[in-house]
């Protein structure tokens, strides 16, 4: 029961932060609504599974690791920024591509290639493991059961997912990609602004 309890928490603060807009968001957004949903949802599992490579390696002490070798973090977030940034600068660049266009590079992505951008994105974000270092530390018990080292990472892959499934079939309806379709340039544009904060963000530690 204690571990139920504790795994209904991990849960509450693991849907709260997965939640909170960021670029997997922005990214599962602009899959789902400038391509089709199948796309959208295949970068979903993406994040989902960037995620659960991060709530291992949490749960295996990833945190105590960057906080001791600082430069090998300050790489991971440079590496990191720099791929945001280039993420918002093809959004940008091709704001103002007609939408048929836009879908004509869109059948061209495979559904692989969804998925592992979707993938590479989380995972461009390495204090994603420090959030989920701190979250496992605070509320996992000293000794911790050898079966969490499993049911953490699915955790955290089911609820990043699942939220950013949700988020794709919601915006690939109907109504979302004609909004798009007549504003096309102001969404891709304000989304390449937001990816371009959050690039600098990692980068520069910026509060």
């Amino acid at each position: 029961m204690e571990s139920l309890l504790i795994l209904g928490s991990i849960a509450a603060a693991l849907m709260l932060g997965a939640m909170s807009p960021g670029p997997t968001f922005i990214y599962v957004t602009k899959n789902s609504i400038a391509i089709s949903r199948k796309h959208g949802l295949f970068t979903a599992l993406g994040t989902g599974t960037g995620a659960a490579i991060f709530g291992l390696l949490a749960v295996m002490g990833l945190q105590a690791i960057l906080l001791a070798v600082p430069s090998a973090y300050f790489l991971l977030k440079i590496c990191g920024g720099l791929y945001l940034l280039f993420l918002a600068y093809k959004i940008v660049k091709h704001a103002k591509a007609p939408i048929q266009t836009n879908l004509a590079d869109g059948q061209q992505m495979s559904l692989r290639r969804a998925f592992t951008t979707g993938l590479i994105t989380q995972l461009s974000n390495p204090k994603i493991a420090i959030v989920l270092a701190s979250i496992f530390t605070a509320l996992l018990p000293k000794e911790i059961p050898n079966y969490f080292y499993v049911v953490l990472p699915i955790l955290c892959f089911f609820i990043d997912a699942g939220w950013c499934s949700l988020v794709a079939v919601a915006l690939s309806a109907e109504k979302p990609r004609q909004a798009y379709i007549k504003f096309k340039a102001i969404f891709d544009r304000a989304a390449g602004a937001v990816m371009t904060v959050l690039g600098l963000k990692l980068i520069f530690g910026m509060k």
